[in-house]
């Protein structure tokens, strides 16, 4: 039977404890150059209606260093730009390939392929969702941190789809999750309740981000405007002006806190040049880890 990754909620906790150990024996063996090639004859497509870097790269470079081959599709040249109907093409690719990664703006798209699929499908992104960002970020923590239980992590700046996937994480790991969020910026209350009528985590959700960071392990930012959003950005850069993590922020929180972002960043708004680029910023090793993570969940789903 085959498993999807379109939300953190399609996984348990021992889902995501399985992940992790994967993911970190996968890293150590690369760093020790050995190869592993499980994935060999397997074939992933990668269905990209919005631009990346990261998230591509980390998938096709994951794929191959598994032994498999990625195909990379813009959403663009293909038929469903003509209007084909989503259950043709995902049937279709069913009988071609082995799993597909996607990456758009509607979450309802990437179930309805899900729906019509009978292979796995990854959410490589989407407006509302960004699980795998979220599952190599904490991988980053495991690392920095040696683990989750008992941190306080923050995050500051939009309620938007990163966040999203905090909020799904905190409700299977019970994490103590603190959100500062400008009024009018919150995440979506309906995915906040499903986090919170699980009753194991604890997520707090406030407009003051220094009372957010105060004692934070972690602080954790995006940019102000997301893909889709730019002609917000003026707007937006006036609501989010003073929740830019800074000096300021890092000097209430614990004096071993970590600070993380997903990349693109803006340096000079969400973020200032000095603390991204400062002893307390793992940035690099998130961008790292997606490569890894990615390695663990194509070889668990494909394997399956």
């Amino acid at each position: 039977m085959k498993k999807d990754i379109l939300t953190l909620l399609d996984l348990s906790r021992e889902d995501f404890e399985m992940l992790f150990e994967l993911a970190l024996e996968l890293k150590k063996r690369h760093k020790n150059r050995a190869t592993d090639t499980p994935l060999a004859g397997k074939t992933l497509a990668l269905i990209f209606d919005k631009q990346s870097t990261r998230t591509r790269i980390s998938f096709e470079t994951a794929m191959i260093q598994l032994g498999g081959t990625p195909i990379f599709i813009s959403a663009k040249d293909t038929q469903i730009a003509r209007d084909e109907p989503v259950r043709d093409t995902a049937r279709v690719l069913s009988r071609y390939v082995d799993c597909l990664a996607i990456r758009t703006y509607s979450q309802n798209l990437l179930e309805e392929f899900s729906k019509f699929t009978t292979i796995p499908v990854i959410n490589a992104l989407t407006d509302t969702y960004h699980p795998c960002q979220i599952l190599s970020d904490i991988l980053t923590v495991i690392e920095c941190r040696g683990g989750y239980d008992d941190l306080k992590i923050t995050w500051v700046g939009d309620g938007n789809n990163v966040s999203h996937s905090w909020i799904n994480a905190a409700s299977v790991l019970g994490l103590n999750l603190t959100l500062a969020c400008p009024e009018g910026f919150f995440p979506d209350q309906k995915i906040v309740e499903k986090a919170l009528g699980k009753g194991s985590c604890k997520i707090v959700i406030t407009s003051d981000p220094v009372e957010a960071a105060r004692d934070a392990d972690v602080i954790y930012t995006d940019v102000w405007a997301s893909m889709g959003q730019e002609n917000e950005h003026i707007a937006r850069k006036q609501a989010f002006k003073s929740f830019r993590v800074d000096k300021r922020l890092l000097e209430v929180a614990a004096k071993d806190v970590i600070v993380m972002h997903c990349l693109p960043a803006h340096r000079g708004e969400e973020i200032s040049e000095d603390v991204l680029e400062g002893p307390h910023s793992v940035i690099l090793d998130q961008s790292e880890n997606k490569l890894h993570m990615h390695k663990a969940v194509l070889k668990t789903l494909m394997s399956r």
